[in-house]
């Protein structure tokens, strides 16, 4: 029987490269989304993945939607919180609304994502947690203290949880995007996207799919032994 993974935000950008490549190789994949209908159908229609739609920044809507995942398609064995957003500002100008929306989908959305599946796989014996951070996050960026302070805490999040699964069978580990050929970075200015390709010594942007299989890897059963872990897949400009 194959198993099951949940995918946050998994229905554009590296969200949908994770869960094509987890499809692929063989687990029963959800995709939740937070507003884009026509892109969810679509993506649905292309893909075969079944999407659900549900606020990750709300824990009730979050356990239910979950809920319903798993009368769809079973107990949840996989999950990858990768559902955030922006709201890019210099601190002296971010605005208290900014700080907390930023807050509640990519911090606590993360502990909504993974708290009610974390008794099941408990019980189970078996989890795989992953969380997409940012290279942000492990180096600050300017404009994004909100952003930044969310992807730092989501790694004091899976070295936790690594600490308290890992003797029942369970793995939580994250990966550090750097810049990703999404359609977010695509949008921006050509002269403003080749002056962060000149920051990258590999020469170029990364793709969803190279994030994907970093995934794909961290819930395999090869990865077993990797817990509380950080891949950073950015090309260089950063080390930790």
């Amino acid at each position: 029987m194959a198993r099951v993974a949940l995918v946050t935000g998994g229905s554009r950008g590296i969200g949908a490269a994770i869960a094509v490549a987890l499809k692929a190789a063989g687990y029963d994949v959800a995709a939740s989304y937070a507003g884009n209908d026509e892109a969810a159908t679509a993506f649905t229609a292309e893909t075969g993945i079944k999407t659900y739609k549900w606020n990750v920044a709300d824990y009730e809507e979050s356990k239910a939607g979950i809920a319903q995942v798993e009368a769809d398609l079973g107990p949840i064995d996989v999950v990858v919180a990768n559902a955030g957003i922006t709201k890019d500002a210099p601190f002296h100008k971010m605005t208290p609304e900014q700080w907390n929306a930023v807050i509640d989908t990519n911090l606590t959305g993360v502990f909504n994502t993974v708290h009610p599946i974390w008794p099941g796989m408990r019980e189970r014996k078996f989890g795989r947690v992953v969380v997409i951070s940012s290279i942000n996050g492990q180096k600050g960026q300017f404009g994004q203290v909100n952003y930044a302070a969310t992807k730092a805490g989501d790694l004091g999040i899976v070295k936790s949880l690594a600490q308290e699964g890992a003797r029942f069978g369970i793995t939580a580990n994250a990966v550090c995007p750097g810049y990703i050929a999404t359609e977010m970075v695509m949008a921006v200015p050509e002269k403003v996207r080749e002056s962060i390709i000149s920051g990258i010594p590999t020469g170029r942007l990364g793709e969803p799919e190279e994030i994907a299989r970093c995934v794909a890897f961290l819930v395999s059963d090869d990865a077993a032994f990797i817990n509380g872990s950080t891949i950073s897949a950015n090309g260089a400009p950063f080390f930790v």
